[in-house]
């Protein structure tokens, strides 16, 4: 059965030694669509973000770009605007015709922190070639906080694919009018459009801008940090933000999204051309996500925007990101927000999980 390996199947991967690690994989790791993949006890400062390349090990490269090795077992901040190597606990020796993706978790993304899995091998960030048999290294860039971390925290997540399961326009299509994937016409156009939601119905707030100048977070507190430490509210009365460049902002989809449980979704870049701006995307949407089977009623996506070179206006209703939808092998065991508690499920504009 080909499509994106439910919970039940990684549970089988675990125990067939394809997900291996020296400290045991805990239960709760185990996402509907995902595993999460926890770092390990030492990190290295590196000068350069890079990629082993066909034929190296990370290990072997490492010295090139390595300034010094830091312990994580008591705790240690990485610092703003610093690239990172951590090696990860867990390993990969998997079977031909499987592969695999990783991407930031979304905690990870709403606080701008870069997270990029790695390989030996490797030519590209964040895929894992079918057959891979080696290790895995987060490389992480915190861009707007310097950041506490310790090992075992979850900063990225991994996905396996068995054959290719994308949806085309008329396949979504289809499911749009089965099942209901956005409130409203949907804009299908190689994958389901995001636009951003400019004017918000419930008072003025659009968004958040990270400051620029902040204090540390620690990643394991929970709903202890004061927004308005680490962000500046955003209010618009016309439906257009200026982004400044360089700057860090969190907004909302103005559509709310469903994940059916048969299905997977992954944002990707809608244009290259549609503006000097990047949404930087957590980009996982688990089975289940928005979905009524998971008690959900649809669900907005949070959007991380960075602007580049120049201000660039941003309007009310652009599209900004595409959903890529993909079946899954079967239906997973537990679903987002019914098994798997979320901080998500049912959101709307909403920060990391670290604020109150």
């Amino acid at each position: 059965m080909t499509g994106i390996l439910p919970s039940q199947m990684l549970r089988q991967m675990i125990g067939s030694g394809s997900i291996g690690s020296d400290q045991p994989i805990s239960p709760g790791q185990i996402q509907p669509a995902s595993l999460d993949l926890r770092l390990g006890t030492r990190a290295y400062r590196v000068r350069a973000s890079f990629l082993a390349g066909r034929d190296a090990r990370v290990s072997d490269r490492l010295p090139d770009f390595s300034m010094h090795e830091i312990d994580l077992t008591q705790g240690a901040v990485l610092e703003k605007g610093c690239v990172y190597l951590v090696p990860l606990m867990e390993r990969l020796s998997l079977p031909k015709g499987l592969r695999a993706v990783a991407n930031a978790k979304s905690s990870t993304g709403r606080l701008d922190l870069l997270t990029r899995t790695i390989t030996d091998c490797g030519t590209e960030f964040d895929r894992v070639p079918d057959g891979y048999d080696g290790p895995l290294y987060a490389e992480i860039c915190p861009r707007s906080f310097s950041v506490l971390v310790r090992p075992g925290m979850t900063l990225n997540q991994i996905r396996f694919r068995d054959g290719q399961s994308v949806l085309d326009d008329d396949a979504l299509a289809a499911l749009h009018q089965s099942e209901g994937l956005v409130n409203g016409d949907p804009h299908i156009d190689d994958g389901l459009g995001f636009s951003v939601d400019l004017e918000p119905r419930d008072g003025h707030l659009a968004g958040y801008r990270a400051k620029p100048h902040t204090g540390v977070i620690d990643l394991d507190r929970i709903g202890h940090y004061a927004i308005a430490d680490f962000w500046d509210e955003l209010r618009t009365d016309h439906g257009r933000l200026i982004l400044d460049p360089g700057a860090f902002y969190i907004l909302v989809s103005r559509e709310a999204v469903t994940i059916p449980p048969r299905y997977a979704a992954e944002m990707a870049p809608y244009l290259a051309l549609v503006g000097e701006f990047r949404v930087h995307y957590a980009g996982f949407f688990d089975p289940g996500f928005g979905h009524a089977s998971a008690g959900g009623k649809g669900a907005r996506g949070v959007l991380e925007v960075r602007c580049h070179e120049a201000p660039f206006a941003l309007e009310h209703g652009q599209i900004v990101g595409r959903l890529v939808y993909e079946k899954m092998a079967e239906i997973p065991e537990q679903l987002y927000g019914r098994e798997i508690a979320s901080n998500y499920q049912g959101q709307g504009l909403k920060l990391a999980k670290q604020f109150a």
